[in-house]
């Protein structure tokens, strides 16, 4: 089950065809009080969420969303006009695992749809990964150093945890990118360098575990 939150009648209806073209159930909101109500009922498998909406916008949904254990883990895509690195990095950084800019099209919709479910459904039984005095616990969504709680975003969790399961492979930004953002920002891998270093600096005396491989990427363990 796939959940639209849009206030536009018409993308509403052009995100609902295709995906229901594709072989999805769908059902759309316009707004966030009628979306949670539904969420109470029964949670989707992904969502689809418009950044301008009425009441509450598509951040604070976001929000919302994540800070729920029952939630927290569903696989959202922003769908918005707004365009600029700032508010990409802002869906991002909150939670967001795909962004799209409209206008798209019918096709880039689905394939990203598809692809989102996909990676989602791989199911991964490593709950919990460590290294050194580093310990990340992916269900209880916390990380402990030397058995005390640090404070990490959500996409910073998310970095972790990707370096903590590739320990001794080094990986390149562009496939930092791919994977913990969902997709590629072309020419912005100084994304994936401010994240790095903002998680150094809350790692503290830790963050030196986290290597930088010149001309190329990151990476965790010798």
């Amino acid at each position: 089950m796939i959940y639209i939150v849009e206030d536009d009648e018409n993308i509403r209806e052009l995100e609902s065809y295709a995906l229901q073209s594709s072989g999805y159930l769908v059902k759309s909101f316009e707004n966030s009080v009628d979306f949670y109500a539904a969420c109470k009922e029964q949670l989707p498998n992904l969502v689809l969420l418009d950044i301008m909406l009425p009441n509450e916008d598509g951040l604070s949904i976001l929000k919302n969303l994540r800070g729920q254990k029952k939630t927290k883990h569903i696989p959202i895509i922003m769908v918005t006009a707004k365009t600029t690195e700032l508010d990409k990095v802002k869906g991002l950084d909150a939670g967001a695992d795909d962004y799209i800019s409209k206008p798209f099209g019918v096709m880039e919709l689905i394939s990203r749809v598809k692809a989102l479910l996909r990676r989602t459904n791989q199911e991964d039984n490593k709950k919990i990964l460590s290294y050194g005095n580093i310990m990340l616990d992916d269900e209880r969504h916390i990380v402990t150093i030397n058995g005390e709680d640090c404070q990490l975003t959500y996409k910073e969790f998310e970095l972790l945890k990707y370096l903590l399961y590739n320990q001794g492979i080094v990986l390149s930004r562009e496939r930092i990118m791919e994977q913990v953002w969902g997709f590629e920002f072309e020419g912005e891998s100084r994304t994936v360098d401010m994240h790095i270093k903002t998680l150094r600096q809350k790692l503290g005396e830790s963050g030196k575990v986290i290597k930088t491989i010149r001309n190329v990427g990151y990476k965790i363990g010798d």
